[in-house]
């Protein structure tokens, strides 16, 4: 049964798909045209809203992630879809009051039928749960865990990797651990059907890399920063010569014109609607402990310039400044909660306003951190090239303990792949960030053992 399955596992995945943004499109405009005919009849009104329906589910679904069963957990996948879905409810309700709004219907701008509205969400929420759960079941049915090979250079990295990887025991089963010094180390690999390496040396990469394409063998590592270059490479023909292209420029003078614009535009904005949270959490601050409402420290950006930083004080005074750790007694009780969902940064929009900072970009790291990064990793200077910023991909993808390097690495490809297009993205994803606190925020801890044990040979 599973073979027959299996044969057919696109299809299912497709089909899958289909049926439930089907019935999330179905079920707004079902409910709605109960008191709205207009929108399930050949009209102007049917054509705007389903345009602006599609259009925008399809935007929203690029940002916050698809229906990708197989490839994500159940949870992350609902509320991905889930977040785009309720958005585009909104954007299409407010669509059909304004083409509601005409001297045959209401003279005014209204907004009516709010029940339907909730209605429409609650059943669609219950829809993307079921289909998400049942998706998945239906995938790994079909797809039992890949058998997989680990491959890197000591205990320390193979714990931090198995750790990742037994995250997703449904997708990987962790099968044989490797030293990337043993020897025959080709043949050793030749059962797995897919091979995660970190930590291994360029030149040992590249042959295993090489014998898994030959092998079909799915492969994955960790990327170094000429990884990163390339990703923004390009095909260029020189007559009949082959050749990749990497172009090594600044932001072009639109771009920087566009990100400013957006950024004074934004941090208005938001200094404008979090008004009232501002007030709230400064006055919360001076009651908890009776200190200061504000914390300023210098931090670096762009080209090593250094500017005060400011945001709401989250750790008692006259304390040994440091990164925060897991369970960090320096932390406050109100600073504990302004850290969980990032209130502390708010008072940071006027360091956005007045160009200090922009809204997207790498995270401004203390002055300590900026020189102990860059005398371990001297590539580290690299991520100055760009504005810090409120949020990016480092923020978004990694935690506040994520490892220096893999911050670089994150930031550096935000970098090399800059787009006005890119910083919408990742301000939208922000959302995420925030509903997510406890691993965004999560402090430096000890690496935990795995439980996978791996016999590493010392250099």
């Amino acid at each position: 049964m599973r073979k027959i399955l299996k044969k057919f596992e696109m299809t299912i995945v497709f089909l899958l798909k289909t049926v439930m943004y089907a019935l999330l499109f179905l079920t707004f405009f079902y409910l709605f045209s109960l008191r709205d005919w207009q929108i399930l009849t050949i009209s102007r009104t049917m054509a705007i809203t389903v345009v602006g329906f599609i259009f925008v589910e399809v935007v929203m679904t690029s940002i916050y992630g698809a229906y990708d069963i197989g490839k994500r957990k159940s949870k992350p996948i609902i509320f991905s879809v889930s977040l785009a879905t309720i958005i585009t409810d909104l954007f299409t309700y407010l669509l059909l009051q304004i083409m509601n709004t005409n001297p045959n219907n209401n003279a005014s701008f209204r907004l009516e039928n709010i029940w339907i509205l909730i209605l429409v969400v609650v059943i669609q929420l219950f829809i993307i749960v079921c289909m998400t759960y049942m998706g998945n079941y239906v995938f790994f049915v079909i797809n039992p865990p890949e058998k997989c090979v680990v491959i890197t250079d000591c205990q320390d990295n193979l714990n931090k990797l198995a750790a990742g990887i037994n995250h997703y025991k449904k997708q990987y089963q962790i099968t044989k651990v490797l030293d990337y010094r043993t020897e025959d180390i080709l043949k050793k690999i030749r059962p797995a059907d897919t091979v995660f390496m970190y930590n291994v040396p360029t030149e040992i990469r590249t042959q295993i890399t090489d014998y898994c394409y030959r092998s079909l063998i799915n492969v994955y590592y960790n990327p170094e920063i000429s990884d990163v270059v390339e990703l923004n490479s390009k095909h260029v023909m020189l007559d009949d010569v082959s050749l990749v292209g990497e172009d090594f420029k600044d932001l072009t003078l639109e771009q920087k014109f566009l990100k400013r614009t957006l950024d004074i535009l934004l941090s208005l904005f938001c200094i404008l609607l979090t008004s009232p949270i501002f007030a709230i959490c400064a006055l919360a601050v001076k009651l908890d402990d009776g200190g200061h409402v504000f914390f300023t420290q210098k931090r670096a950006t762009r080209g090593g310039v250094v500017f005060k930083m400011i945001k709401f004080r989250t750790m008692k005074e006259n304390v040994e400044n440091y990164s925060a750790k897991q369970d960090d007694d320096r932390i406050t009780r109100v600073g504990r909660v302004l850290r969980k969902y990032r209130l502390d940064e708010i008072p940071q929009l006027f360091n956005i306003l007045f160009g200090k900072m922009s809204f997207v970009g790498p995270r401004p790291e203390m002055l300590s951190n900026v020189y102990s990064y860059t005398k371990e990793l001297p590539e580290f200077r690299y991520r100055l090239r760009v504005k810090a910023g409120l949020t990016g991909y480092a923020q978004i993808n990694g935690k506040y303990n994520t490892s220096p390097k893999d911050k670089l690495i994150l930031d550096l490809m935000y970098i090399e792949s800059y787009s006005v297009w890119k910083d919408l993205q990742l301000l939208f994803q922000t959302a995420i960030v925030l509903l997510k606190s406890e691993d965004s925020t999560e402090g430096f801890k000890e690496l935990g053992d795995c439980g996978i044990k791996g016999d590493f040979k010392d250099e």
